[in-house]
């Protein structure tokens, strides 16, 4: 915070000198890089780019230049980009923030340059704000224009680093909004294009924003524990210094840390603490090879030597040499067993190998003298580009389907398989034999029957495995049916079906529409707005175009309880989510209002909250036993006071209240991320919530007991049902508990791990 006054403080002096040791460093950076020197046209960019921002400040006070320098620096220096990209760097914000335009810049700096910027322009963050879905349309522009330069995407990562490196200058609800955004889409793209360390460093930033406190947690567990690690790897590497030294090999051995991000994705999806993470430490061997032919030999030789030295993991040798990830990524992993017992992972790389996983496809190129082009060492990456570009020539109604398609490309880790002529493709892994067909021709993924994998007849829904070799079986007679979205994984195959099946249904829908209006006539109404919407609430469909397909299918059949309630004589039911929210919480009150953000507002029939303009969004809403019932509790993941939780305002302006780390709200944040609300809880523990826990262990005499004394002597937290079963000496167990926060399961779970004999204790979530 000092550091903020500091600068809204500063004298004009202090902020132009601030902004010249900036850009000094940025040109003594790209002088030290391998790049042709064009130092003119950079410092040309950078005064038009300082004079178009003069006299503009950030959030954290500083001159508004400081940005674009960082952004340029970070290019630079943390992906090793070239003039062309620092210039566009520089200029990124001048069309968007200024009066000048596209043509301006292609007549100063060259149509290059100028091109760039309007992509970056185009992608801009400042239309992110309040209109629904704009993350998702913005992401459509954004991967058009990667086609056109690469850099455009390159740049637009940078811009986001940087953005998230001053996060803590912006309210928390934009905070959330950034993090999530970040989280759903630049750090995948990022690990897409191979940038590892930007990668890790982005998901670590939006970590630390959206759970500041179990990110500080694990960053303390990690400090205490360094010293034991240190002296882990100090055994475990030293005969193996002792045999690369004696091969002759120019080598340098690293310490590589799991980023608290990925330990905390750990112990989310196995259910573990801290404590049982296992694979915190790995180990990189980085070797300069003696010839650029043999660097592959030389990674196997290496691995031959240390595995006769420590026995290696037989399941877990990942050959990354003959077969690079699609983004770039080359490396020989082996998993050794340390004298100490624990596996350790190794990884065996060339100086080479190492700057692209730390770079990316930026390492690999060349720029042909004088035309600033890319050297054409990009198939792996325009191979992708163009499965975007399928994509987008058939873009999805639902932004948020958009965005899930691109997920599924964008995180997916490859398998290699053979077609009958002994062709070899890559797909992504836990791909169908669906999806196999759908890569190869939409005829044969619209008509797929079946297929043989390995000469044996499988159903379309087979996951393939890497070595498979797959036929594809059809008939003209097939039709694509919808039940196929739910086990096909690639983004080709999911958006050719609902393609298929988006025709189809505006068949049936037109049929429908027709059906509709002839009743209407025949019972005289008009097909207007409010008699849709009237209909669509009875059947509780969210769009005039689903009740149209429900009645031409005849999922809807009309007759009299549709008259009665465009007569308005149908009796109203209670709102779904409070009702069945009033399991979770057995007593609400609805007398005392305490005034927060959100109690000034108006409330519906059902005694929720409705949004008006007057809410500051920028303030965080109060969860409280008073206001509760007027919150919108979804049942995809049950927050509990104590919880990091936001708001986020729906379509009918009422407030759902999610987990932060809910799979629902990260599509929330990053579709509609104008609409998030920064919730905090401010509870008493007079309410009471539901909690269960899963326990393992050996069974004995008195266990059930210890259980049972462990959860009534604490805290007055009631144990609703327990369940538990034994077979062979082991027991499992369910316990459904009434609890008041997030406290309370901490110290349960903490207490029962204690009994003796007691071996795994997790909460389902």
């Amino acid at each position: 915070m000092d550091k903020e006054m500091d600068k809204h403080e500063m004298s004009e002096a202090e902020r132009e000198t601030m902004v010249d040791e900036a850009f000094q460093h940025l040109v003594d950076t790209y002088l030290a890089s391998r790049h042709r020197k064009k130092v003119d046209i950079i410092t040309k960019a950078f005064n038009f780019a300082r004079q178009a921002h003069k006299g503009v400040r950030r959030l954290s006070g500083e001159p508004y230049i400081m940005h674009p320098i960082a952004v340029a620096q970070i290019a630079c220096e943390e992906i090793g980009l070239g003039s062309t990209s620092i210039c566009s760097a520089l200029l990124h914000d001048v069309v968007e923030d200024t009066d000048y335009t596209v043509e301006d810049i292609s007549n100063i700096f060259g149509p290059k340059i100028a091109q760039i910027v309007d992509g970056l322009t185009k992608i801009s963050d400042a239309i992110f704000g309040g209109q629904a879905s704009a993350q998702a349309e913005n992401f459509k522009k954004l991967l058009l224009t990667m086609s056109d330069d690469i850099r455009v995407i390159l740049i637009k990562i940078c811009d986001r680093l940087h953005n998230m490196r001053t996060l803590q200058s912006q309210p928390a609800n934009k905070q959330y909004k950034i993090a999530g955004e970040t989280l759903y889409i630049y750090a995948p793209l990022a690990n897409r294009l191979g940038l590892n360390k930007i990668k890790t460093e982005l998901e670590n930033l939006s970590f630390r924003y959206e759970h500041p406190d179990t990110f500080k947690a694990i960053e303390e567990k990690l400090a205490s524990t360094q010293e034991q690690r240190d002296t882990l790897f100090d055994a475990f590497t030293a005969p193996i210094r002792a045999e690369l030294d004696r091969m002759g090999i120019d080598y340098e051995l690293k310490a590589r840390v799991k980023s608290p991000y990925s330990i905390w994705n750990k112990m989310q999806n196995k259910h573990v603490p801290f404590e049982e993470i296992y694979d915190i430490l790995a180990v990189r061997i980085i070797f300069k090879p003696k010839t650029r032919k043999g660097e592959v030999n030389e990674c196997f030789n290496i691995y031959v030597a240390i595995s006769k030295l420590y026995k290696a993991h037989p399941d877990r040798l990942r050959d990354w040499l003959n077969h690079p990830k699609a983004n770039g990524y080359q490396a020989l992993h082996v998993t050794l067993m340390s004298k100490q017992g624990r596996w350790i992972e190794v990884q065996i790389r060339s100086d080479r190998m190492d700057e692209i996983a730390e770079q990316g496809f930026a390492a690999h190129w060349k720029y042909k003298e004088g035309e600033g082009e890319i050297a054409e060492d990009e198939n792996d990456l325009n191979d992708w580009l163009h499965t975007i570009k399928e994509i987008l020539d058939d873009p999805q109604p639902d932004a948020m389907d958009f965005l899930d398609a691109i997920k599924l490309n964008l995180f997916a880790s490859e398998i290699f398989v053979f077609t009958p002529k002994g062709e070899i493709k890559t797909l992504p892994a836990n791909c169908t034999a669906l999806d196999f067909a759908f890569q190869l021709h939409t005829f044969l993924g619209s008509h797929c029957i079946g297929a043989k994998v390995n000469h044996k007849l499988v159903p379309l829904s087979h996951k393939l495995q890497s070595g498979d070799q797959v036929e594809i079986l059809t008939s003209k007679s097939q039709r694509v049916d919808a039940s196929w979205v739910n086990f096909v994984s690639t983004a080709k195959a999911k958006s050719k079906i609902q393609a298929i099946l988006r025709r189809e249904s505006r068949e049936i829908q037109k049929r429908g529409e027709e059906q509709l209006e002839k009743w209407l006539k025949s019972n005289d109404f008009e097909m207007t707005t409010s008699v849709l919407d009237k209909l669509c609430e009875l059947h509780e469909t969210k769009r005039h175009a689903n009740l149209f397909e429900a009645i031409g299918d005849k999922t809807i059949i009309l007759g009299d309880t549709d008259l009665a309630e465009l007569h308005g004589k149908r009796k109203k039911q209670k709102n779904s989510y409070t009702s069945s929210w009033r399991k979770y919480v057995p007593f609400l009150k609805r007398n005392s209002q305490k005034d927060d953000n959100a109690t000034a507002q108006t409330q519906d029939d059902n005694g929720l909250i409705v949004v008006d303009d007057s809410l500051n969004k920028k303030k965080p809403i109060f969860v409280s036993e008073n206001n509760i019932n007027r919150y919108i509790f979804p049942p995809c993941c049950h927050p509990i006071p104590g919880d990091d939780a936001l708001g986020f305002i729906d379509n009918k302006n009422h407030i759902e209240i999610h987990k932060r780390a809910c799979p629902v709200a990260a599509k929330l944040k990053a579709s509609f991320g104008g609409r998030i609300l920064d919730a905090k809880w401010d509870m008493h523990r007079h309410l009471f919530f539901d909690a269960t826990i899963e326990i393992q262990g050996i069974d004995r005499q008195g266990m059930l007991l210890d259980v049972s004394k462990v959860i009534s002597d604490k805290l007055g937290v009631s144990m609703q049902k327990i369940t538990i079963a034994t077979d062979k000496g082991i027991f499992e167990g369910r316990i459904e508990l009434r609890v008041h926060d997030r406290e309370d399961v901490s110290i349960i779970i903490r207490n029962l791990k204690e009994i003796e004999d007691m071996q795994s204790v997790q909460e389902i979530m």
